[in-house]
C-alpha cells in the first residue's frame, strides 16, 4: 500500500502555544502519491526506519499543497500584501556543494558570489532533527522587480539525502520570521533510511527555487517541468500532436514527457517542456507563482489570480493559459514565459514555452496550436 504525504493535525500538549500545530507525513489509504509527486519520486516516509516527516507549524504560517516534489510547503502573509514562501525539498546525494547553492541563492537576490573562506563566515549554526545544520541568510533585491527580497536557507544531509529548507519573500517579512523559521527547523524530524536508493539519480528540485548549482543545466527553467508542474518519466506515452516547423525535439530527461528547442535569430532561444502529473499538480495558484518566481516576479494572491490567467479551448477539456515577462535570474536577460495547464481525467498536463522575450512572443500562436492538437493516450 503506497505511502503518501498526508497532513495529520495533532494537539501540542504542554507547549504553552495553542496556535502551534504538529504535522506528520504518514500513511493514508484514501490518497495516492501521484496527487502531489511525480512517478519515480520517493514517497516520503516509505523507507525503513522512521516513517514520517514531522514538524511544528509556527503561528501565522499557512500550510499549502506541497505540489511537485516538495515534501512540505507554506505561505506566510505580512502587511500590505507582502508574502513569503517556505519550502522543504529532499534531493539525492550531496545536491551540489554549499558554496554552489549559496552563491545561486545570492544571485537570486542580486548579490555577488562569495569564496569558500567567505562562506564559512556566513554560515549560522542551527539544529535540524536534533543534529547540527547550516543556515544562510541572503538579503538583496529581486533582479526582476527591484523589490527588497530575502532568502533564508538551511541545508541538512541525512542518509544520502540532502534536505533544503528555504524561506523566500519580502525582506522585512522574512527577517521578522527568522526566529520562527529557526524554531521550525528545530522541530523537524526527518524520515530515516530514504537514501540514494529512494530517489532517481536525476531527481531534480522543485517548487519555486531549484536547488541546483549554477553549472547545472536547467531542465524546464530550473528543474523539471514541475518547475511546470510535477512531471513523469520520459518513458511516459506521449500524446499524438503536431509539432510546429522549426521545433527540434531533444531529451527531456527523466521527468519530462517531451522537450523541444526553438531557435530564433542570432542567439535567441526558447524551450518547450511537456510534463504530466496526477491530480491537479499542486493547483493553479501554486504553479503560476512558481513560474513567476522563475522570472523574478513576486507571487500573487488568490484574489489576483483571475487577472493572470485566461481560458484556452482544447478538445475534450477546458485549459488555462498564463503568460508573464520578467528577468531570468541566472542570465539577467529579459525572458517571457507562456504556460498552459490541461486537465485530463485524473491527470494534469503542463506545457511551458520559455525563453527570449521576442522569440516567445513570435512562437505564441504555434505553441497554443501545438497544445490544441494534442490527443492523449
Amino acid at each position: 500500500m503506497p505511502w503518501v504525504l498526508a497532513l495529520c493535525l495533532g494537539a501540542v500538549a504542554g507547549c504553552g502555544r495553542n496556535d502551534i500545530q504538529i504535522y506528520r507525513v504518514a500513511k493514508a489509504q484514501e490518497a495516492t502519491p501521484s496527487a502531489s509527486l511525480p512517478q519515480g519520486h520517493p514517497d516520503v516516509g516509505s523507507a525503513a526506519g522512521s516513517s514520517s516527516l514531522t514538524y511544528k507549524v509556527p503561528s501565522g504560517w499557512q500550510e499549502a499543497p506541497p505540489g511537485e516534489m516538495r515534501a512540505a510547503s507554506f505561505r506566510v502573509a505580512g502587511q500590505n500584501g507582502k508574502q513569503a514562501d517556505v519550502s522543504v525539498i529532499p534531493l539525492p546525494g550531496m545536491a551540489g556543494s554549499d558554496l554552489d547553492n549559496v552563491n545561486r541563492w545570492r544571485g537570486q537576490v542580486g548579490l555577488k558570489g562569495v569564496s569558500s573562506d567567505e562562506l564559512a563566515k556566513l554560515a549560522e549554526p542551527v539544529e535540524v532533527d536534533h543534529q547540527p545544520a547550516q543556515l544562510y541568510d541572503q538579503a538583496g533585491e529581486n533582479p526582476g522587480s527591484g523589490d527588497k527580497t530575502r532568502i533564508l536557507a538551511a541545508i541538512a544531509r541525512r542518509d544520502g539525502t540532502t534536505w533544503f529548507f528555504k524561506m523566500t519573500g519580502d525582506d522585512a517579512l522574512v527577517g521578522a520570521q527568522k526566529p520562527a523559521f529557526v524554531e521550525f527547523l528545530k522541530s523537524v524530524t526527518l524520515p530515516s533510511g530514504m537514501g540514494m536508493a529512494g530517489l532517481p539519480p536525476s531527481h531534480p528540485p522543485i517548487g519555486g527555487g531549484a536547488e541546483l548549482p549554477p553549472s547545472h543545466p536547467p531542465i524546464g527553467g530550473a528543474a523539471m517541468e514541475a518547475q511546470g508542474g510535477a512531471g513523469t518519466s520520459s518513458g511516459q506515452d506521449k500524446p499524438a500532436w503536431q509539432v510546429p516547423s522549426g521545433w527540434q525535439e531533444t531529451s527531456g530527461g527523466q521527468f519530462l514527457v517531451a522537450k523541444f528547442l526553438v531557435k530564433g535569430t542570432g542567439d535567441a532561444q526558447a524551450a518547450v517542456n511537456v510534463s504530466m502529473s496526477g491530480g491537479d499538480g499542486g493547483g493553479l495558484l501554486a504553479n503560476v507563482n512558481r513560474w513567476r518566481g522563475q522570472l523574478g516576479l513576486a507571487p500573487i494572491a488568490q484574489d489576483d489570480l483571475s487577472k493572470e490567467v485566461q481560458p484556452l479551448d482544447v478538445p475534450g477539456s477546458s485549459a488555462t493559459l498564463t503568460q508573464m515577462t520578467g528577468t531570468d535570474p541566472r542570465t539577467g536577460h529579459k525572458t517571457r514565459l507562456i504556460a498552459v495547464i490541461v486537465p485530463q481525467g485524473q491527470q494534469t498536463w503542463f506545457y511551458k514555452l520559455m525563453g527570449n522575450e521576442q522569440l516567445v512572443g513570435e512562437q505564441k500562436d504555434a505553441f497554443t496550436r501545438f497544445v490544441q492538437t494534442a490527443k492523449y493516450p
